[in-house]
């Protein structure tokens, strides 16, 4: 989960799992696989980072072991 703001501030969370799109209309709109959308204060880079972050921490893009094997071959 994510936490993101409205546009009047208030704080939520948000599946990162579930989110389909991150778009600026200029707002931050941040569609979800099921056709819901919300529109957030954050900017899209802003939502990137917390996304990349959610996925780190859940070892989804942690490629530490893939790199090692890669160094076992050189």
């Amino acid at each position: 989960m994510i936490y993101v703001k409205r546009l009047n501030g208030k704080e939520f969370m948000i599946n990162a799992i579930y989110i389909e799109t991150v778009e600026a209309f200029p707002d931050t709109t941040i569609s979800l696989t099921n056709g819901k959308k919300y529109i957030v204060k954050d900017s899209m880079a802003d939502v990137k980072v917390k996304i990349t972050d959610f996925y780190r921490s859940i070892h989804v893009l942690n490629m530490t072991h893939l790199k090692e094997d890669d160094a076992d071959e050189k």
